[in-house]
């Protein structure tokens, strides 16, 4: 199976714990390429991101946070075969959905337009991604459904919080004085916001559910 074809079956659904087992620096390289190119293309015509942003490192170094800390947050469960090269090459493939992120609608619409379009582009790959994740733990862990459930919002609940406090300052300031000079960008930043709120109250639930996850787990290894 070449690498496309190895992609596409991660990216529909259909890749085998066996086939995870598989990845290599091939796969590892093939996905940390592709994160650098969609990074870059998030951010290309959006004037308020940093160098970093529009380099395409920024979208680098969040796939290497996101992986450490998947795989951190999964070691108490002690999952067989669990390394953080896999998870991390995992994280790296599935950053091709971005790509939605990098097309230019707002040349070909009005800015209310291109506003509701990113923002459906946002959720679609956000869904999509999230998805990959529970997927990818359900078929390689064999926890239940809600301590995968637990462990696949966790992260991304915490790490939605901490960089949309980081990069939406500006942001809300427009708003607040009424979004005087409004950008395609708009309505991502504003689903970003509710996120960010959903995520808050989310966080103290996932983290009692996943306490009690991983003292069910301890209890279940003693008996055997």
């Amino acid at each position: 199976m070449n690498i496309v074809q190895f992609i596409i079956r991660l990216l529909t659904f259909k890749i085998t714990k066996d086939e995870i087992l598989q990845f290599n620096k091939s796969h590892f390289i093939t996905g940390l390429f592709g994160t650098w190119i969609v990074g870059m293309g998030r951010y290309w015509d959006d004037k308020g991101a940093s160098l970093m942003q529009h380099l395409g490192f920024g979208s680098v170094i969040y796939i290497f946070i996101l992986a450490g800390f998947i795989w951190l947050i999964l070691k108490p469960f002690f999952i067989d075969k669990w390394n953080y090269f896999t998870v991390l090459t995992f994280i790296s493939l599935t950053s091709f959905p971005a790509i939605l992120y990098a097309i230019p609608v707002e040349r070909f619409f009005t800015v209310q337009t291109a506003n509701t379009m990113n923002a459906w582009f946002l959720a679609v790959v956000a869904s999509w991604r999230l998805g990959l994740l529970y997927y990818f733990l359900s078929h390689f862990t064999g926890l239940s459904a809600g301590n995968i459930l637990t462990v696949t919002l966790m992260p991304i609940c915490l790490i939605i919080t901490v960089l949309t406090m980081l990069n939406l300052h500006r942001v809300v300031f427009d708003m607040m004085s009424g979004i005087r000079n409004p950008s395609p960008h708009d309505s991502s930043y504003l689903v970003l916001m509710f996120l960010t709120v959903l995520s808050a109250i989310m966080t103290p639930i996932l983290l009692i559910a996943y306490a009690v996850g991983i003292y069910e787990r301890y209890k279940a290894r003693k008996k055997h």
